[in-house]
């Protein structure tokens, strides 16, 4: 199953074109979410102005040279890497999500546009990046969702509750789980199933990049233009308009060591 391209064997009740035309139509989707969120709550006017703040109070001119360097090693490691959560579940578990979806979405793209039609050969390596991605997606989440949510593991709230922020991460773990199904139900010939999970697949799909507004997904863009801009600004000496780290720390006493510190 896993070498299979589910593309491919979808390829003969629905042309390659309308699955490209699906893919594109997601794209547009998310596109038009995260203009129509940024304008309606602001989050570039305020990126700009916040800006403009950071350069007037700037006690350091950066070069070409530095900026570069620093919006890069915050690409690697803050963003790529997701260092702001610590070392800890949490940030692995983002990580396997994060990278588990990339591959995801990804293959997609490849396996649909490159290896999926008559005449088109199968990727058996492209196949296998796309199960693993979505197995990976589906650890990071389900683990997270479980587990490691602030008001699961912090507040007592039952890991069921749901509110609208978490539209973003249910919507992704339905696209990647219902996927898995389909493919493995498809791959067996169960193909009554095979249309249940595939209509499910699809769904979760539309809601997930048609939910873009009111869903945490433009996030994804925010955090790495949030902490380019934080590094760059502590870089210059603007630090976003707050004061320099006390020469002296303040002294907590032994009482500080007693419990693990959480980051969320």
């Amino acid at each position: 199953m896993l070498q299979t391209n589910p593309f491919s064997i979808l390829a003969e009740i629905i042309t390659p074109l309308a699955m490209q035309g699906f893919i594109i139509l997601m794209i547009v989707l998310i596109i038009a979410g995260t203009i129509i969120q940024m304008i309606h709550h602001k989050n570039l006017t305020y990126f700009f102005n916040n800006a403009k703040k950071a350069k007037l109070a700037a006690t350091k001119k950066l070069g070409i040279g530095e900026r570069t360097s620093i919006i890069a090693k915050t690409a690697v490691l803050d963003i790529g890497t997701t260092s702001e959560l610590g070392f800890g579940k949490r940030r692995l578990a983002h990580v396997l999500g994060m990278y588990g979806t990339i591959l995801f979405w990804l293959s997609s793209v490849v396996l649909v546009f490159c290896y999926t039609g008559e005449g088109k050969s199968n990727s058996e390596i492209w196949s296998i990046l796309w199960h693993l991605g979505a197995i990976l997606t589906c650890l990071g989440g389900y683990w997270f969702w479980f587990f490691l949510r602030v008001d699961v593991s912090s507040e007592a709230h039952p890991w069921y509750r749901i509110i609208k922020a978490d539209l973003f991460v249910l919507a992704l773990l339905a696209c990647s789980t219902f996927g898995l199904i389909w493919s493995y139900t498809q791959f067996n010939d169960q193909m009554s199933l095979s249309y249940l999970f595939l209509t499910l697949f699809i769904s979760s799909n539309l809601i997930l990049f048609g939910g873009v507004y009111w869903s945490k997904f433009a996030h994804m863009f925010y955090k790495p233009g949030a902490a380019i801009q934080k590094n760059l600004a502590e870089a210059d000496g603007s630090r976003d308009n707050l004061p320099p780290p006390a020469d002296a720390p303040e002294q907590f006493g032994l009482g500080i060591k007693r419990e693990e510190p959480k980051h969320y």
